[in-house]
């Protein structure tokens, strides 16, 4: 064998490694930035999500009003002496 012949085996068997395994990697990095995209717009909306529940948290802290329209529309509670009328749901509903 010349020494021609060997190199171009060698370059050869470099190139198909290059394409058996470049074409793997190509397509996972592809499956990659696309996953990676996701996760970004996944942590854009949970960012906008604390946002708004430390507005609510700083809310409860200073305002008492905030305080008291939980209590009174998610824990029915009312105030010593207060009525609460139920009525039954309108017919549209």
């Amino acid at each position: 064998m010349t020494v021609r012949a060997v190199r171009a085996g060698a370059l050869a068997v470099v190139a198909l490694a290059i394409l058996g395994f470049g074409g793997q990697s190509l397509g996972r990095v592809w499956h990659m930035s696309r996953e990676l995209a996701g996760l970004e717009r996944e942590i854009a909306s949970l960012r906008v999500e604390t946002e708004r529940l430390a507005a609510a948290a700083a809310r409860l802290r200073s305002d008492p009003d905030s305080i008291e329209q939980i209590a009174r529309e998610e824990l029915g509670m009312v105030k010593p002496g207060e009525r609460v009328l139920k009525l039954p749901p309108s017919r549209g509903q």
